[in-house]
């Protein structure tokens, strides 16, 4: 399976003339202490928010992750406001690692953050651990109406990811991994995604890795077609 061809939509400010603006640094207050956050703050006219999350802390994942920087920049790029943290224990945040079960209340601050600052509808992107841990949290809460999902871990060691919740996500969803994701075999994915309620869509990038090395603008591709499909076509600018 290849990554379909995109065309590029729009030029330097695209349809919308969207300027990128400022990024604000914060901490939001979590259930386990205040989690470090960035605000690539939208255009006055946002359609909608996001909130981006990031791979497993254990192994050096942050925010600044370059996969959650891309996306952020991608998703940024339609005038949205975009949000990224530090799980808990990660960065500056405080508390401690809780295997996924802590990081998922971490998800609904976020959001809980989100909601009354824009008033927008939030679409939820999330790569690696910070994939299978927003998956369920994005999945049952009403304030988000899309779901990205990147590099999606299916066989990760001694981790066992389950997504038995998929069949009842009725929301827009985007899987993007590569053909060489070490921790997301193709036969294993396509049987999640095949799991996964409609509409959905998977886009595998050849050659790339569970990191996107050397391939992040395909990538970011992927993200900006789909988003450009279904919550903003033709609005947005070229995210390099």
């Amino acid at each position: 399976m290849r990554l379909s061809d995109h065309p590029i939509l729009g030029g330097c400010c695209g349809k919308t003339g969207f300027v990128p603006q400022g990024i604000k640094s914060f901490f939001l207050q979590g259930p386990a202490g205040r989690l470090e956050a960035l605000l690539n703050e939208g255009s006055p006219g946002a359609t909608y928010a996001a909130l981006v999350c990031h791979p497993h802390p254990l192994y050096g994942g942050t925010m600044h992750n370059k996969v959650v920087y891309h996306a952020t920049k991608t998703l940024h790029s339609f005038g949205f406001p975009v949000l990224r943290f530090n799980f808990r224990g990660a960065g500056l945040s405080e508390g401690e690692h809780d295997q996924g079960r802590g990081e998922v209340e971490d998800v609904r601050a976020a959001l809980d953050w989100l909601n009354p600052e824009f008033h927008l509808p939030i679409l939820f992107c999330g790569f690696s651990f910070g994939a299978a841990t927003g998956l369920p949290v994005a999945c049952s809460d009403d304030r988000v109406v899309g779901i990205i999902s990147l590099g999606t871990p299916v066989a990760v060691e001694d981790r066992v990811y389950t997504y038995e919740f998929l069949k009842y996500c009725v929301k827009p969803l985007l899987f993007v991994s590569g053909s060489r994701d070490q921790y997301s075999p193709q036969e294993n994915l396509i049987r999640l995604v095949q799991l996964a309620s409609e509409p959905k869509e998977l886009i595998v990038v050849d050659g790339a890795d569970h990191f996107f090395e050397g391939r992040l603008h395909e990538m970011q591709e992927a993200l900006r077609s789909w988003t450009a499909r279904y919550f903003a076509a033709g609005q947005a600018v070229e995210a390099g």
